[in-house]
């Protein structure tokens, strides 16, 4: 459980991507539970796979770390800025007594099996999570001054002491419901105004339902979210202790060493694998109504659509599994109802559902029994971009891959498998055959996966050498080699598109193009994750990762920390957190030898004017403006460490940014021969439409946005640049 970040509902939303409003402040607010009338104890599972994990990062882990005493009082610091990252609800006193108690013999116990000390914590953690929202509820009984002139809060307490007493941590907590408050209060106002801008303009709609959210007062919202908060705290289970008890200890290594409960394991299987046991469907909250969650998409061929008894709109108001008691799951958020109807394939799960109008009476139960679920719209897809130039067109391929990935238990087993190294192939030979002009490889936000995937993925576009270099925690450098005796399935003109999200196995990929002057990376800076996990999923209870080895590029670089740098930049639309130079703990940047290898073209000579002529391209383009000034806006709000405890000093600050906001998208509008919206209520409803509209579509039947695809545009163009370059025809 944690703390979270409770932001102005002011969402100003571009699309595929938003920059929040975030008047950032402290609430507590759990993410899985907690009262503490019912003792929670490990089970011998879960002291087992302490034993199992603490023994392995103790002696595997790349960097060859003792578990020991200073470790020990590390893990300590992470298990409890877990709990309390804000070091809003621990006194100074409590985690001093912590730091005595168990500071230098944690990493011990948890080697032991003994998970006491932690669990401990996790109790008192608990109550006091249970008073603080009594505390506050309590507050909310009493009028609240909302007009604090010169009275700030620190939205930033990551580093901040913790309180020395209950009055001093009270005030915090006073303050915090003040801000909460304003904040509730101008979003309320806000509503109210785009609601009329609809019944107006109902066309802003788009035949969406914008329906308003319930008509709650900012206190009765308080009341109503804070009381829900509290019964969470009544639903905590052993695992979730046990996931921040683990998670610190690993973390005390490095951010990529990480334990994953059973039912967050079979998320990190999906996402290596493309499939999941379930039953096929997407939920989401109802919008309108937070107390229920509803069906939102069904996949085809799934259990849940092979019922026929399953429909898109359905609520989801109880589940049940085999042979066990219904669980109401009213007021649940919709991570928890995940966790309820995942399950092992062949098991069988009772969803009660409520159709989309119906009464309660008309609920009904459906037993469906779990399978394994095939994402076939979460593979690479490819397409064609056309670029007109001096009267000329040209077309390029896109081929989209959104991770690598590869379904090892399949493949161990014999049976069928989906790769992405096939994939990728098929797409490549799909887009050669239409004689296209170049094409672009797109790996914008792609987390990373298989090592083995990259090296044969490299292979079909490079002739012969080493793709990357591996160091173990003794120093032992391998390299892979792509295999595959000089075969080539493209040799044509290639781009990578990279942004800070690009991880791991995007980066190797990205990086041995670049060191092989084999295509241009074209971009932003990416995330750093230079480092291999192993997966280990034959623990006692839940799977988990750890790091054993690092990345090195054919010329001896790490990836690790640094990143790959493009050879044409574009505007960077993530914050600056995200990447891994930013990350606690992340490993260090270093060099090893470069590995023989021989470059396969002539890029950098050329990488300074694809730059420039980039740049003037992007300079009136009126896409990537709008994405610089959104930046720009963000970044005011990122930066801001308190805010003040006034409403109207608030509303001023917010309308000033929705100005510019405005401003900024109506200039887009105007260029591309649109009406502008006449005011920001109006903005406001139309992007909220288009989101609805976009969650409603599969992955891969998403149009587009404009601000996403100037990016591709972009990088064709910059392709062709590199050709007229070579052929000395470029401006």
């Amino acid at each position: 459980m944690k703390l979270q970040t409770i932001a102005c509902a002011v969402a100003i939303a571009t699309g595929g991507f938003f920059f929040t409003h975030a008047i950032n402040e402290a609430i507590a607010a759990t993410e899985t539970t907690a009262v503490t009338k019912q003792a929670i104890v490990p089970s011998q599972e879960q002291a087992l796979v302490s034993r199992q994990l603490a023994t392995l990062v103790d002696r595997q882990h790349y960097l060859n770390q003792r578990l020991d005493a200073k470790t020990s009082a590390r893990i300590l610091d992470f298990y409890l800025d877990s709990l309390d990252p804000d070091h809003s609800l621990f006194l100074a006193s409590e985690v001093d007594g912590y730091k005595r108690k168990y500071g230098s013999n944690l990493g011990a116990a948890l080697k032991a099996g003994d998970l006491s000390g932690p669990y401990a914590i996790h109790a008192q953690y608990r109550d006091r999570l249970t008073q603080f929202y009594t505390y506050m509820l309590d507050e909310l009984k009493k009028p609240q001054n909302l007009k604090q002139a010169n009275v700030y809060i620190e939205t930033d307490r990551e580093k901040a002491p913790y309180f020395a007493n209950e009055a001093a941590q009270r005030q915090h907590w006073n303050k915090m419901l003040v801000s909460q408050l304003i904040n509730l209060t101008i979003s309320k106002e806000e509503e109210l105004a785009k609601q009329k801008a609809l019944k107006a303009n109902p066309e802003l709609a788009n035949g969406q339902d914008l329906t308003s959210s319930e008509d709650l007062t900012p206190v009765q919202t308080l009341t109503k979210r804070y009381t829900r908060q509290l019964e969470r705290i009544s639903r905590v289970k052993s695992d979730d202790v046990l996931d921040k008890t683990l998670n610190a200890m690993t973390l005390t290594y490095d951010p990529h060493s990480n334990y994953f409960p059973p039912v967050d394991a079979m998320e990190l299987n999906r996402q290596t694998t493309l499939q999941l046991e379930g039953i096929g469907v997407s939920i989401r909250p109802e919008r309108g109504n937070e107390d229920y969650t509803k069906i939102e998409t069904i996949v085809e061929g799934g259990p849940a659509s092979k019922s026929g008894q399953v429909k898109s709109g359905d609520r989801i108001i109880g589940v049940a599994q085999d042979g066990e008691k219904m669980v109401d799951v009213i007021g649940w958020p919709s991570n928890e109802i995940v966790g309820l109807i995942r399950g092992k394939r062949g098991t069988k799960v009772t969803i009660r559902l409520l159709g989309s109008g119906a009464s309660m009476s008309q609920a009904r139960n459906v037993t469906i029994t779990r399978d394994v679920i095939q994402e076939e719209d979460a593979g690479v897809r490819s397409r064609t971009v056309n670029v007109t130039r001096d009267g000329q067109q040209y077309t390029f391929g896109v081929i989209e891959i959104p991770s690598f990935y590869l379904n090892y238990r399949a493949r161990r087993a014999g049976t069928e498998y989906r790769s992405v190294s096939e994939d990728t192939n098929n797409a490549l030979k799909t887009l050669a055959a239409k004689n296209v002009s170049g094409i672009i490889i797109d790996l914008r936000n792609n987390p990373g996966g298989s090592l083995e995937e990259v090296a044969r993925m490299l292979g079909q576009v490079i002739k012969s050498g080493p793709v990357v270099q591996i160091r173990d925690g003794n120093g032992n450098v391998s390299v892979f080699e792509d295999d595959d005796n000089g075969a080539q399935t493209y040799a044509g003109p290639l781009a990578v598109m990279v942004n800070l999200a690009s991880a791991s196995a995007s980066e190797i990929y990205s990086a041995a193009i670049q060191d092989y002057e084999r295509g241009i990376v074209i971009g932003s800076t990416t995330t750093g994750k230079g480092t291999a996990q192993v997966q280990l999923d034959n623990l006692a209870h839940g799977q988990a990762t750890l790091t054993q080895r690092k990345f090195y590029r054919v010329t001896g670089g790490s990836t690790q920390n640094k990143g790959v740098i493009p050879d044409v930049k574009l505007v960077d639309i993530y914050n600056e957190e995200f990447g891994e130079r930013k990350a606690k703990n992340a490993l260090e940047w270093d060099t090893i030898p470069t590995a023989p290898f021989k470059r396969e073209g002539s890029i950098a000579p050329y990488v300074k004017r694809l730059g420039e002529l980039s740049q003037a391209r992007v300079k009136v383009d009126p896409q990537f403006n709008y994405l610089e000034q959104r930046k720009d806006i963000s970044k005011k709000t990122e930066d801001q460490k308190r805010v003040v405890l006034d409403i109207d000093q608030r509303k001023a600050e917010l309308l000033a940014l929705e100005k510019q906001t405005l401003d900024s998208e109506n200039k887009r509008r105007q260029i591309a021969g649109q009406k502008p919206y006449a005011n920001w209520e109006s903005y406001q409803a139309s992007m909220e439409a288009l989101v609805e509209a976009r969650a409603k579509m599969k992955a891969n039947q998403r149009p587009a946005l404009p601000e996403e695809e100037a990016f591709v545009t972009e990088s064709a163009n910059v392709l062709l640049d590199y050709a007229k370059l070579q052929k000395g025809t470029a401006k």
